[in-house]
């Protein structure tokens, strides 16, 4: 695994080629935004959105999300959607890595901001095990350009130095 640094606390920072090949991906599954425009998860798919990815949210209750149409089910999703995106916590993203790996996901994000979010350590074993590349913590916004000022000073603090990924 290439992580680079560590982030406050010791963690180490997930793997950068793994961030880097999510990063790339045009089409990517988003699990956890809200009808709640205001929501931070909703924040992340604007960014990744307005950078050049095609995102398709997956929500039970919802149509759409932030104006694009949902899916209620990761099984719904497209074909041309590798890269899952889960900004759930622990316990429900842990039964999303199954429905991720069920549907064939290639390569799955699971989100951490302040707290555990959506890491642990039996959701990272089933996507290794089910050899599913995975991004097991940190944040899109620290690596998807533009990075903001507060991600920027994640990212430093974490030693990282990004080079960002064209789309």
């Amino acid at each position: 695994m290439n992580t680079f640094g560590k982030f406050p606390g010791g963690r180490d920072v997930p793997d950068i080629a793994t961030i880097e090949r999510f990063l790339a991906e045009p089409h990517i599954g988003f699990i956890g935004a809200s009808r709640n425009p205001r929501e931070f998860a909703n924040g992340v798919y604007r960014h990744l959105r307005d950078d050049g990815r095609i995102l398709h949210p997956v929500h039970p209750e919802a149509d759409e999300i932030e104006a694009d149409p949902c899916v209620a089910t990761v099984a719904d999703l497209p074909d041309t959607v590798r890269a899952v995106l889960v900004m759930l916590d622990a316990e429900r993203a842990r039964d999303v890595v199954d429905q991720c790996i069920d549907r064939g996901i290639d390569i799955i994000w699971l989100h951490r901001g302040a707290g555990a979010g959506a890491v642990s350590p039996d959701a990272i074993a089933a996507c290794r095990a089910a050899g599913v590349a995975v991004v097991d913590g940190a944040c899109p916004m620290m690596f998807a350009e533009p990075v903001g000022w507060f991600h920027r000073v994640h990212r430093r603090l974490a030693g990282r130095r990004f080079v960002p990924v064209p789309n």
